[in-house]
């Protein structure tokens, strides 16, 4: 299951190689949520570490992600249980131009018919 969310980018890391055969980057999504900000933190891994290279912190984006959860169980028998916000995706938010508004017609000339007037000049005029 894939999630999409828009933030600031607030932090971003250098790719850290953990084995020869993996690397993983993470960094910090800045979402503004009621009266309080997010910082929250996504991993990219592999050849997806590549991804934040064109982005610049303190740049809107969009990210694409899932959740990925896991269970460790360490030397002395407890287990331990992960969850990752795994980015695969990252693109820059575009700023759609504004919108022009046509004015608003109400038939073939400038003036209101009688049926767009209020009810009191819908009467009979007294002359």
């Amino acid at each position: 299951m894939s999630f999409e969310i828009k933030g600031k980018l607030y932090k971003k890391f250098d790719t850290v190689q953990i084995k020869d055969t993996f690397r993983k980057r993470e960094f910090i999504l800045e979402i503004e949520s009621g009266a309080y900000t997010q910082l929250i933190k996504y991993q990219l891994i592999q050849d997806r570490c590549d991804v934040l290279n064109n982005h610049e912190e303190g740049s809107e984006v969009n990210v694409f992600f899932e959740l990925k959860g896991r269970a460790w169980t360490g030397r002395d028998g407890n287990t331990s249980y992960f969850t990752n916000l795994q980015a695969w995706k990252v693109d820059a938010v575009s700023v759609a131009p504004p919108q022009q508004q046509a004015p608003a017609s109400s038939g073939s000339n400038d003036f209101p018919s009688a049926a767009d007037a209020p009810p009191a000049m819908n009467d009979d005029l007294p002359f």
